[in-house]
């Protein structure tokens, strides 16, 4: 298993940006799928997007044209770069790995004003 650490959260009008990071404490070149979710205040976690080892993704509806992941497997990091943020975007984001294990990391808060 890798233990996980999100940084780069924080506070931010809406219309801005932020780029979220995820580093791992071993090697992520085989994990299988390294995802990002959110949970907002009184709502169950939900998926926003995830990154295959060879580089496929896919995004949740409400974030698809807005977020990007990406992985860079030789810094053992996983980033998630967050435009055009509204309001409803505010959540304590998640990263997870999956492969013949899953590991969540601690979580960081994103809050967006409108």
């Amino acid at each position: 298993q890798v233990q996980l650490v999100e940084s780069g959260g924080g506070s931010v009008q809406a219309g801005g940006s932020l780029r979220l990071s995820c580093g791992a404490s071993g090697s992520i070149f085989s994990i299988s799928v390294m995802a990002w979710y959110r949970q907002a205040p009184g709502k169950q976690r939900e998926f926003v997007a995830f990154i295959t080892s060879v580089g496929i993704t896919k995004y949740a509806d409400s974030v698809k044209g807005r977020f990007t992941i990406s992985r860079d497997n030789a810094k053992n990091t996983v980033s998630l770069q967050m435009n055009s943020l509204k309001p409803e975007d505010t959540a304590v984001y998640y990263c997870k790995a999956v492969d013949s294990f899953t590991s969540w990391g601690q979580g960081t808060q994103v809050t967006v004003s409108s």
